[in-house]
């Protein structure tokens, strides 16, 4: 009988019954050891899903943003054409005036002697809808921001750039309900409208339970659908 080879030296084979026994799955080149089975699938798929939904949020809450600002900018621009020293504008039976007026503070002239607290606020607002974007996945969330960004930087806008000075100019506002010049109602404009609209978005949104991160609470204050899961660093 001839004996078989023997495996040279480094090199030792284990054996079983059918043949070679393989070990463990090894590390891969970066040195980590992949995960298999359906549950390292699952929650690589989730963390796949978890991100498009972060994009797609911040794309929303971005674009929207930018919308309002722009159509902000172009209305105001147009109000300071077309209604610099002229008589208000009716429309729709004198249900709505365009007339047009600056304004220093907030509703009704509050705060007019202190605008630079609200360039101050607006901008805290702002970094924090920024902050906020980097972990957002609820798409009616992104709306709720989104109307709120784009109010919040058109406004500030004008208390940055324009007279009578950096951080202290006054709001361009032409839009006036029942009466000219805002005396049934304060006079406002596109950003005002984005900001109420965005606020009262997210009153609903937290009274029905809809969080940022995509989940929703029940009425007894616990999760009724599950957090998108993490992206892996």
């Amino acid at each position: 009988m001839t004996a078989g080879p023997t495996p040279g030296p480094g090199r030792a084979e284990a054996t079983g019954p059918t043949g070679p026994v393989e070990g463990p799955p090894g590390p891969g080149p970066d040195g980590a050891v992949e995960a298999d089975g359906p549950q390292g699938a699952v929650e690589s798929q989730g963390a796949i899903d978890g991100a498009t939904t972060r994009r797609r949020a911040a794309s929303v809450l971005f674009g929207i943003g930018l919308a309002v600002l722009a159509l902000d900018f172009g209305t105001k621009h147009l109000a300071l054409q077309a209604l610099e020293g002229r008589e208000p504008a009716k429309l729709l039976g004198g249900l709505v005036y365009f007339s047009l007026t600056r304004n220093s503070g907030a509703a009704w002239s509050i705060g007019a002697d202190h605008t630079w607290i609200f360039s101050l606020i607006t901008m805290l607002v702002i970094g924090w809808i920024l902050w906020t974007a980097l972990r957002l996945r609820s798409l009616p969330w992104a709306v709720s921001l989104g109307l709120v960004l784009g109010g919040a930087l058109g406004n500030l806008m004008d208390r940055v750039f324009r007279a009578p000075g950096w951080f202290v100019g006054h709001v361009v506002d032409m839009i006036s309900v029942l009466e000219p010049y805002g005396r049934a109602f304060p006079v406002f404009n596109v950003a005002d409208s984005a900001l109420v609209c965005g606020v009262f978005l997210a009153v609903f949104l937290e009274l029905t339970g809809r969080q940022r991160d995509g989940s929703r609470l029940g009425r007894d204050g616990r999760p009724v659908t599950p957090t998108a899961p993490r992206e892996r660093a």
